[in-house]
């Protein structure tokens, strides 16, 4: 990691992780909050390379780092195990936003580091189904066995890989999540139920009738399939975290390297399988009951509920609750609505997928798109899922909506399938009818599958949001990349607003005055109105729109920061009229704020206006004068 030994050396000189109650950032520094700050070594920070300075501010022990920011702040949280904070607010860097949002935010954070792979498995796993379909293959040959195993191999290993990343999100030991993944997808303890009879039965006779052929200390153990699975491993891995830092604090020096690991899989793996294989088994056959009785009460409201949601079972991995049933109805009747009412979630991915690829500005999601989306039209739809949607939130919305009402037109045609098949493309066929062939019910999934794809790919491509703070994640701080800004040209800076100009050295923030951050000016304004001061783009824009940045057209980075620890209002008083990632052009209005309520508030509004690529140009500003809005601020010459 670039900044691991830095920010090791800042938690050293905090006073060390036990004297750290929380920890944020904001747009140019670490805010710590300490236990106590007279164990906090200020003079050695001050001196520190990769530390501009420190200060002391409502509560707060700040270490200035400037720019690189939030690539430091990873490197503490992981360093110091501390919990990670998203965006972060002047409250102890709890992340705003829906429980639903916050939920998404983790799952795709946690599936970041192996995109690449899972896109590649995808691909390989759905081109194999293909050649199988097409007759290339033979299920029984060596090259079919040995392709199936490379494409097949992440997805039924996966928990293995989400433990080693989840812990790491977690501030745990990577490896130690993946050793209890290890446990949950032992090959031996998934052949049990099919090689013995059970011991006994719990709640026979109800619908969380469950057989029990293994116990652990006396206690019935509920056995599950975890392979494949993703929400069992994240829970452990939380709380195995947390487990491992509370061992870590108690446990002596001298045993610490190998009793920690010890008891945090000797506690945190039983309870997993005491307490969430039962959970999950319950759930999966609750949701199986419930999809029943709907079907039963109206096969239309069934075509909603289970179109619209069976993304969101398989990422619980709830619809191993519906597979058996769907089974079963083959078995017996030779007929099966369930997963007929499924059948338009994968293309309505595959069509939201094709939207972003055509969209989006960011290269690396671009590059994802291609692969996920062929991924998806042959039913493997966790890449585009967990990779392209889902942290984009929107288009994953719009799938979730599209697959509904693709399943209430399933439900209207009275659709069903007459063979168990694959998902994807290979279901079609399995909507012919044995007397009928092509009837209205199979012109019926095909006009879902077109209509679910269509309104997919209009949601996303017109209010998807797709390049709004796409490059870091909605709410992110970190720039966004912009092109030419190592280019820079001679050009000048506008004024963001009216007011009176003043030297950047006599405001009272030692980071700024230094002009460390950036060279520049300082201005109190007269009106509440910060409008661009040049023709750019916004590289940074903080979610409490207290602070904005903007790389102009010809290569300066420009940082305007309204207010001195006016983040500590957390976005209260301040209205962005733009987004990360946006261009803009000068004079363009971007931030409203009231600067009597932040008066009124106690924090000055003195903004310092500072070019932080200072290094590439000669600065000139103006002297101290009243200045209207897009007056001539700063002029730059490339040096």
């Amino acid at each position: 990691m670039k900044y691991e030994q830095l920010a090791k050396d800042i938690i050293e000189n905090v006073g060390g992780a036990e004297n750290v109650n929380s920890v944020v950032h904001c747009i140019t520094r670490l805010r710590f909050k300490l236990k106590d700050e007279s164990k906090a070594n200020t003079e050695v920070l001050n001196n520190m390379e990769g530390v501009v300075t420190t200060r002391k501010s409502g509560g707060q022990y700040q270490v200035v780092i400037g720019n690189h920011v939030p690539d430091v702040y990873k490197a503490v949280v992981s360093e110091g195990g501390f919990q990670a904070a998203q965006p972060v607010d002047a409250e102890g860097g709890e992340e705003k936003g829906s429980l639903f949002n916050r939920f998404i935010d983790m799952i795709s954070g946690i599936f970041t580091p192996i995109l690449s792979v899972l896109v590649a498995a995808g691909m390989t796993k759905g081109f194999t189904a293909l050649f199988v379909a097409i007759g290339w293959l033979d299920i029984e040959g060596g090259t079919y066995q040995i392709l199936n195993a490379i494409g097949d191999g992440l997805f039924y290993f996966l928990p293995i890989l989400l433990g080693y990343t989840a812990m790491k999100k977690f501030g745990g030991t990577p490896f130690l999540g993946s050793v209890i993944a290890m446990a949950l997808v032992y090959p031996a303890l998934e052949g049990i139920p099919g090689a013995n009879e059970p011991l006994y039965t719990l709640f026979a006779g109800t619908m969380f009738e469950s057989p029990v052929y293994i116990e652990f200390l006396g206690i019935p153990v509920i056995l599950m399939t975890y392979s494949m699975s993703v929400i069992p491993i994240i829970v452990a891995a939380f709380f195995a975290a947390k487990l491992e830092r509370s061992l870590t604090k108690i446990i002596p020096d001298v045993i610490k390297t190998f009793v920690v690991p010890m008891l945090t899989m000797l506690i945190i793996t039983p309870l997993t399988f005491i307490v969430v294989g039962p959970i999950a088994t319950w759930a999966s056959q609750l949701l199986g009951q419930a999809t029943i009785w709907v079907y039963d009460l109206s096969p239309v409201i069934a075509g909603a509920f289970l179109g619209g949601l069976w993304l969101v079972f398989v990422m619980f991995g709830l619809h191993w609750g519906l597979v058996p049933i769907a089974i079963n109805n083959f078995a017996v009747g030779g007929i099966d609505p369930i997963l007929a009412l499924i059948f338009v979630h994968s293309f309505a991915l595959a069509a939201a997928i094709l939207a972003i690829w055509i969209k989006t500005k960011n290269e690396k999601t671009k590059s994802l798109s291609a692969p996920a989306l062929i991924s998806a039209l042959f039913g493997v739809t966790e890449p585009g899922m967990y990779g392209i949607t889902l942290p984009l939130k929107r288009p994953f919305i719009f799938t979730l909506i599209s697959s509904a009402i693709g399943g209430v037109l399933l439900g209207i045609f009275g659709t069903k399938g007459y063979v168990m098949a694959g998902l994807g493309v290979f279901q079609v066929p399995s909507f012919i009818h044995p007397e009928e062939g092509l009837n209205g019910a199979f012109f019926g999934a095909i006009i879902a599958l077109v209509v679910g794809s269509v309104l997919a790919f209009v949601l996303t491509y017109f209010f998807g949001g797709i390049n709004k703070n796409e490059d870091t994640g909605a709410g992110s701080t970190q720039p966004v990349a912009v092109k030419g800004a190592q280019n820079g040209k001679d050009q000048v800076i506008g004024s963001p607003f009216n007011g009176t100009v003043k030297k950047l050295a006599d405001i009272d923030d030692t980071a700024f005055a230094s002009g460390a951050l950036g060279q520049g000016v300082a201005i109190e304004p007269a009106e509440g109105k910060v409008v661009s001061p040049v023709s750019g783009t916004i590289s940074v824009l903080f979610p409490t729109n207290h602070a904005i940045g903007i790389t102009s057209d010809d290569g300066a980075e420009i940082l305007i920061h309204v207010g001195m620890d006016t983040v500590q209002l957390d976005g209260k008083h301040f209205t962005a009229h733009t987004e990360q990632g946006s261009h803009v052009e000068k004079g363009q209005l971007l931030i409203e704020f009231d600067g009597q309520a932040i008066k009124e508030a106690g924090y000055p509004l003195t903004t310092p206006v500072v070019v932080t690529n200072q290094d590439q140009f000669e600065i000139s500003t103006i002297n101290e004068q009243e200045v209207k809005a897009q007056d001539i601020l700063i002029e730059l010459k490339v040096k």
